[in-house]
Order: C-alpha cells, then structure tokens, then sequence
C-alpha cells in the first residue's frame, strides 16, 4: 500500500503521458511524417497540457466547463469521427471506437478523473452510436431507393431505344403517304416502267439514302398476244372472251388492256376443242373420282383456284392426261363486297425467276434455255360469269341465303373450243437498290422488299401501296440518319420489278448475289399487298419472329376487332419473299389488311390478280390510315432487327413448331416425335444458357454476342427440303395455310398414299421431315458445344 502511495505523484504523470500517447498514436496517420514522433514536441504537448490543468483548478472552472462541455463533447465527437476514417489497419489494428469498448479504463485515464467527466463520455458515446445507426440506416435508404429508381442497364438501353424508334416512326404521316400513292399513280398511266423506276430511284437519292441503284437483267416474259384469248361453245358456236362478253369486234375494243391482261403467262399456246370435265379444286380425291368414272385424256378441266397451290393441281392435271384448263374462282369463296364475277384474271405460272436461266442469274453471257411455256397444258382464266354461261347456270346461285358453288351436272356434256395467244419475248427488268450502312456490323443486311408496276403486267395497284409505304419508312429513317444517327446493322431496301410474272427481280438479284447472301442477310421484310382489305390485321412470320410480331400487334392494335390474337402464323404468302425464305432460309414477316371474310376463304385465291380501277385502293383506305398502321409495324420490327444487340428471334419457338406440326394421324411419326423432343431440349438449353445472359448487358461479351447472331440468323437453313411438290414451300416450316397445322410435305404424301394406295411418297416425305429435325438438332447442339470450348478455353 506505502508503495502505491509513494509512487503516485510519479504515476499520474506517467498516466498523463501515456493517455497523451495513445491519443497521439491513435491520430497518427500512416503517411504523417516522423517529426510528429518528435520528443521536445511531446515534452511541449505536455507542457500545455499540465499548464491547461492548473487553469482548470483556479475558481470559475466549474461554470467555464458547464458552458463548454456541449461544445467540448461535439468536438471531441467530431475529431473522432475523422480519426477513425484516417485510421488503416497496419497502424493501428484496434481502432478508437473499438478499443472504448474493451478497455473500460481507457475513457477514464483519457479524459482525466474529473468528477464529471463520466456522464461526459456517457454522452459522447451515445451521440456516437445515434450518429453511426442514423447513418446506417440512412445508408440503407439511399441505397434501396437508388435500387429502385435506377433501372438496371438492360431495362434503360431498352427503354432508350424504344424512345429512338418512336421518335422515328412518329414522323410517318398518312397524307405523306397518300400523296405518293397519287403520284405513283399518275406516272402508271403512263404505262411506262422505266419511267417508273427512276422516279423511284430520284426519290429515294433525295431523301439522303445512300448508294441508290439500278440493278437490270434482260428476261424471258410471257405476254399477252396481240388479240384476246376465247372459248367458243362447239353446239351453238358461240364465242365468249374471257370476262364472258361476245367475241364481237365492238366488245374486243372495249376494256381492251383488261381482256389482255387475263391469260396464264408461261402456259402453252394454241387451240384444243375437247370435252369440259368438272374437276373442282383438283386435289387427288377429286382426281381419283372422276378417273374412275371416265375418260379424262386430252380433254379440259374445270378448275376452281384456291386450296391448295395453282402449279401443283396443274400438274396432277397433266400427269393425269388433260390437255387444257379452264380456270375461275368461286364466287361463293370470295367476300359478298367483291362482286368479281363478270372480272378475268392474269396468273402466272412461273415458280420463280426467269424461266430461261433456272437456278442461276440472267447476266450477260448466260446460257439460255428454250422453256417458251412452263406446261403442256393450254391454261386460260376465265370469269365466274362464264362459267355460268357454259354450264347453263344463273351466275347468282344463292338459296335462302346461301351460295351455291357453280359445279357443271354430273351427266352432261359440253364441248367447248378454247384459243390461247400469248407471246414470250424478253424483256429488260428494273430492280431499285438503296443501301443504309450499318455502323458496327455493316455486313449484316436486313432486306426491305416492295415491288413496282412493270410494263404489260396487270392493271393493279398493290405495287402503288407498297411503294409509297417504304417511301415512307425510308423519309422517317433518314431524317434520324441526317443527325448522326445509324442503325448497327445495315438496311437493304429493294423495288423489285417482274414480281407478277414469278417474282422474277427479286430471284435474279438473288441468285447474283447468293453467296454474299446466304452469309449475310438477317431477315427479310415484306411489304407485298399491304391493303388487301381494311377490317382485320392480318400478319404473317417465321416462327422465330412470332413472338416480336405479336408484340407489336399488340401494341399497335387501337380496335380488338381488328387484332385476334391467333393472326400471327407462319404461312405460304405471295410475294418476293419467296426466293429468302425457300432458299435462302431467312427469318421473314409481313403485315397486311386483309377483310375478315377472306381470311375464311380457301387458300390461294390470291394468285389471281385482277386488273382493278386505280380508285379501289382509296376505296378500302380513304384517309390512308391503314397504309400508315402498316408503315409503323413494319418500321419498328425492322429497327429492333437492325438495332438489337442480340437478334430478337426465338429458337425455342420453331422447336415447339415442329413439335406441333407432328401432330395428326399420320403414322410412323413416333421417331420424328422423338427427335423433336431432342430438339426441343438442345433449344430450351440454347435458350437459357446462351440467349439469356447475351441479353444482360453486364454478362454481354461482344465476341460471343456475335457467335450467338450466327446460330440464330442461320437456324432456319436446317428446314430447307431439297424437293418439295410443285408450289409448295422448301421451308417446310410454313404451312399452306392457317386451318392446318401438320407438315405441308407430309400432309399431301399422307393424301396421295391414301389415293393411289402406295406409302413410297409418303416414306420418303417423312424422311426430308427427319433429315431437317435432325439437322436442326445437331446445328443447335454443335452451338453449345462452342460455346463450351470458348469458356474452357478462357478459363
């Protein structure tokens, strides 16, 4: 005890000196120089601090401290709070706060035993501790709302798109495209393509797109002959023109252009006098009934368009023994509004390109084939009217409301005498290139694709509709481009001409450039027939693009009348879409109005083109509203194609179409359905493991984004069947039409094997349907497995 108390004095200043130590050490940072270790500077510190003391004990310290003592604890709180952020772990492994609460002397020697000194530091620890959890949960709120208000980078590069392309298409206005509409119209007159063509070309090169061009090929065309073609009645030797009026010199001169413009382009030529033998639609049970019953060689069919491909019953017609059709429309198949029965028509019998260079493009120096006529058969359309007249029948054959088909009496017999006169000669056609030039991958090609009038084809002006429309889309485009703005990918945009004569632009550029092609182009958008109608939206895409479509009719759809939502499909369309999709194998889509009742009819009507008046356009769409719906659709898929980091197609959707296209009662489809499944997993894996985290910015790497567009633009290669039966898609992922969902290819073996009693054609159909499925599935999984080497090889 003497000890302790002997030593006091000496202890005390010791403990003095070692809470000024601590203190000291405490505030020290690691970068502070060595003269802050100084001994004469500690000695003066110390100094001052016993100097301080003896102030404090004179009188009037107890009121100095009571003023001082809040603004003593929020400085001592203060220089705390700066020391512990100073404070790094090599200096001093125990920081100030810390060491407070394990060392419960340590505030004690700190702050002196001054008999109030305690309550103080009670109170500066607890303003610490209030302070430290109002930050913490401070802390938490900023970060929760922060969370919460800023979108994550995938969302906000979305959204800022989809404002890019608003903006866009905001500019596209009905009157703009209504106004080229009329001016198209008024150079027709004219009947003058290559008139035509430049004005387009001039157009386009003013509205700043870049590259504009000419691309010409010299073709074999069928054309109308210098006189109208007939069918005379071998009894009473009456002879009608095909829109049924007499073949009097002063019914010929009237509506001339239009008696022309009905004939078959590319059929056979000459006369036949036989007997007319009703075949309906001329499927195979049709064919197969009347085979039984008599005598059908050399004789003429009467063939009602529709159901199924025109090119594929002629050529049952002709493998048959017929040797001339007679071919019309029903009126009961078309709308009550379309009053067509007294109207002919043009078809064509071209399945694609110019018929005198087959699979290869018609440049100078090609060899030419003699194919004057596509068939043996002499083809002539003729109106329902006539028909009406040659089987003795009232063209208006309705019964309590309903129409009657026209169909000839089982046991009677007419004889008819039918003349064809057409003319092959060949022509040049006009192709209007524009290219936009993607700014990071500008060897990617998204194809716009409308068509322009060509001389001597049929008085329509669907091809007035489509041209003002992507007129209209390349305006709004390129006043986005003019200020600095650019897709990634690049834009083709394409005026084709000789559509109606077999899509014959669109197949010649295609085989010309069919390498660079086959690499390049990501998807194709059709612009053919926009306005069919004006009650039902009605839109067609590959199954890889279902999804997008249907997004966006969505979105656009201001009447639910107007947008069902079982309109999007993958059908067979007319078109210049054509050659992409069947041989090319590239994603497609189109938007047209159609009425709702034609989309009740059979399928096919739509190879007839009838030569319409120049006002039936304005008609369907006075205001032009349509035209401009039609615009904004096909303008915002084509952006989002152009402009989306990851290609917006689905692979799991064509899985799950070909899975649905296996249903039926088909047999020995167990081992397709099989591999379908394998199909469906490898995508479902592609899917998640691939196209998942590529849409996620922060997981996207551009090396494997770019892998990814390759497998998904090439996903429908694999569907392409070397031979297909005449008329039918080589993409046997599209059906022949919305009321049947099974393979088009396996659908017609399963009906041919039931008529001729055979499964030949039906086992080798299923075994193009195999070869595809299968190659699809090797194709998705070789994907994965590069994927995998690249992350091994990473790694």
């Amino acid at each position: 005890m003497g000890e302790n108390e002997a030593s006091l004095p000496n202890t005390s200043l010791q403990g003095k000196k070692m809470a000024y130590q601590k203190v000291n050490v405490d505030q020290r940072a690691p970068g502070h120089s060595q003269y802050l270790d100084n001994d004469d500077l500690q000695a003066t510190a110390l100094d001052l601090e016993w100097d301080m003391e003896k102030e404090l004990e004179e009188p009037g310290f107890d009121q100095f401290h009571l003023d001082s003592a809040e603004n003593q604890n929020l400085e001592t709180s203060e220089t705390a709070d700066l020391n512990l952020d100073s404070i790094q772990p090599a200096t001093s492994p125990k920081g100030r706060f810390q060491r407070l609460q394990e060392e419960s002397d340590y505030a004690t020697r700190y702050t002196r035993s001054a008999p109030k000194s305690s309550r103080c530091t009670f109170c500066r620890l607890v303003k610490i501790l209030c302070t430290a959890i109002i930050l913490f949960i401070f802390g938490i709120l900023i970060g929760y709302y922060a969370h919460k208000k800023c979108p994550s980078n995938a969302t906000s590069s979305r959204t800022l798109d989809h404002q890019l392309y608003q903006e866009i298409l905001k500019t596209i206005q009905a009157e703009d495209i209504k106004k080229t509409f009329r001016n198209l119209m008024q150079l027709y007159k004219s009947k003058d393509d290559t008139e035509i063509s430049k004005t387009i070309k001039a157009q386009w090169t003013s509205l700043g797109l870049e590259d504009v061009q000419f691309v010409n090929y010299s073709v074999l065309l069928s054309l109308p002959g210098p006189s109208p073609s007939s069918v005379m009645l071998s009894s009473s030797g009456q002879c009608f023109h095909p829109n049924s009026q007499p073949c009097s010199g002063e019914a010929s001169t009237h509506s001339s252009q239009d008696l022309l413009s009905s004939y078959a382009a590319y059929s056979a030529k000459g006369t036949l006098e036989a007997e007319i033998i009703d075949v309906s639609y001329g499927n195979a049970d049709d064919l197969k009934r009347i085979k039984n019953m008599r005598n059908i060689t050399n004789q003429i069919a009467l063939l009602k368009l529709g159901k199924l491909p025109l090119l594929y019953k002629l050529s049952l017609l002709e493998k048959a023994g017929f040797g001339g059709v007679l071919l019309y429309v029903d009126p009961c198949d078309l709308p009550k509004t379309a009053n067509l029965d007294e109207d002919a028509f043009m078809v064509s019998l071209n399945p694609g390109g110019d018929p005198s260079t087959p699979g290869y493009p018609s440049i100078v120096g090609s060899f030419r084939q003699n194919r004057w006529n596509l068939t043996s058969l002499l083809v002539q359309p003729i109106s329902a009217a006539l028909v009406a007249k040659l089987i003795s029948s009232s063209k208006d054959e309705t019964k309590d409301g309903v129409c009657r088909p026209l169909e000839l009496p089982l046991h009677e017999k007419i004889m008819v005498k039918m003349q064809v006169q057409t003319v092959t000669s060949f022509k040049t056609i006009t192709n209007v290139v524009g290219y936009l030039k993607g700014l990071t991958s500008p060897d990617r090609y998204i194809i716009v694709g409308s068509h322009h009038h060509t001389a001597s084809s049929y008085r329509g002006q669907e091809w007035a509709s489509s041209t003002a429309i992507i007129t209209a889309f390349i305006q709004a485009l390129m006043l986005r481009v003019k200020r600095g703005w650019r897709p990634d990918r690049s834009i083709v945009f394409c005026s084709w001409g000789g559509t109606e004569f077999g899509n014959i632009g669109s197949y010649e550029w295609g085989e010309d450039f069919r390498k660079v092609l086959q690499k390049n182009v990501v998807a194709y958008v059709s612009l053919h027939g926009p306005i069919r109608g004006n009650s039902s939206l009605y839109s067609v895409a590959s199954p890889s693009l279902q999804q997008l479509v249907a997004e966006k009719n969505n979105l656009h759809c201001f009447r639910r009348a107007q947008c069902p939502e079982t309109n999007v499909s993958s059908v067979q369309i007319q078109g210049d879409a054509d050659y992409f999709i069947n041989h090319l194998g590239v994603p497609s889509v189109q938007f047209a109005y159609e009425d709702i009742k034609s989309l009740q009819e059979p399928s096919f009507l739509s190879e007839a083109l009838f030569p319409k008046v120049a006002t039936k356009i304005e008609e369907m769409d006075p205001f032009f509203k349509l035209h401009e719906t039609i615009t904004k659709l096909s303008g915002e898929v084509i952006l989002q194609i152009a402009n989306e980091p990851v290609l917006p197609f689905n692979a799991l959707d064509i899985a799950l179409e070909v899975q649905n296209s296996l249903k039926g009662d088909q047999p020995n489809t167990h081992q397709l359905l099989a591999l379908a499944s394998r199909l469906r997993e490898s995508a479902e894996l592609f899917q998640s493991d691939e196209m998942r985290p590529a849409n996620d910015p922060r997981e996207r790497v551009p090396v494997r984004v770019r892998m990814l567009n390759d497998i998904l633009q090439d996903m429908e290669k694999n569907f392409l069947a070397q031979q297909v039966p005449p008329g039918f898609y080589r993409n046997i992922l599209y059906h022949l039409d919305e009321k049947t969902s099974q393979f088009s290819i396996l659908l017609e073996a399963w009906e041919r094997c039931k008529s001729l009693a055979s499964n030949e054609t039906f086992q080798e159909a299923l075994s193009k349907v195999l070869h595809s499925i299968n190659s699809a599935q090797v194709y998705f999984k070789a994907g994965l497995d590069v994927f995998d080497s690249v992350l091994v090889g990473k790694n």
